[in-house]
């Protein structure tokens, strides 16, 4: 009942009860998110009260996203993550990093402006749609990762990877194909039409029909 009225218009004006709320109790589910970056009200974003988001100004957040309990998106130098990503608890998204700078300023580190720090290190990050990252994983600076992934839980993810990997490990290293573990599912006529990928149903359709020397169904392509 509660969420059939959340999807209705009246939802709109429920975004910033719900917001609101999140600074009294944490951990807390809000559902709603305005991207500064489009200047867009997002209904189906949901962050957890705990979460830290810094430099939102510079985050751009796709709908349909989850960021969970516990987590930090560090926004300094941009970080862009597509739609309907999962981000877990506790994962650290990073678009900066101060590890050698310290050390080569010393004392002198704060007082130095941060664009002009030696090693200081900088890098926008980019998360592309529906991937999911796994609790625990950390991203460095200047990471891209591509659609579709899947980042397993704990992964140091310190180099960009392509669409549809399977990420795991400290350094992570890609150990498969989403689209592969995908393909049992794709024999379902509703995932295929669910799927948030075309090409890859229809590469399939494709595949199946000329296995079975025919052509796709014109059901199974709308």
């Amino acid at each position: 009942m509660l969420k059939k009225i959340y999807l209705s218009p009246i939802g709109w004006i429920i975004i910033p009860v719900l917001n609101l709320f999140s600074f009294f109790q944490r951990p807390f589910m809000a559902y709603g998110y305005y991207n500064r970056v489009t200047r867009r009200l997002q209904k189906f974003t949901r962050i957890s009260s705990s979460a830290v988001l810094l430099d939102k100004k510079n985050l751009d957040l796709g709908d349909n996203t989850w960021v969970g309990h516990y987590s930090i998106i560090d926004s300094s130098y941009g970080v862009k993550i597509g739609e309907g990503c999962q981000l877990a608890a506790w994962i650290g998204i990073y678009s900066h990093s101060s590890h050698i700078a310290i050390r080569l300023l010393g004392k002198n580190y704060i007082g130095t402006d941060k664009h002009h720090r030696v090693g200081y290190q900088r890098g926008a990050v980019e998360i592309g749609e529906y991937t999911f990252v796994g609790a625990q994983s950390i991203i460095l600076p200047g990471v891209k990762i591509g659609k579709g992934c899947l980042i397993g839980a704990q992964s140091l993810v310190s180099k960009s990877v392509p669409d549809f990997s399977i990420v795991t490990g400290n350094p992570a290293q890609v150990i498969g194909d989403t689209r592969r573990m995908d393909r049992k599912y794709l024999a379902d006529t509703s995932v295929q039409m669910t799927y948030f990928d075309r090409q890859v149903v229809e590469k399939y359709l494709s595949e199946q029909a000329a296995a079975a020397n025919e052509e796709p169904t014109v059901e199974a392509r709308q």
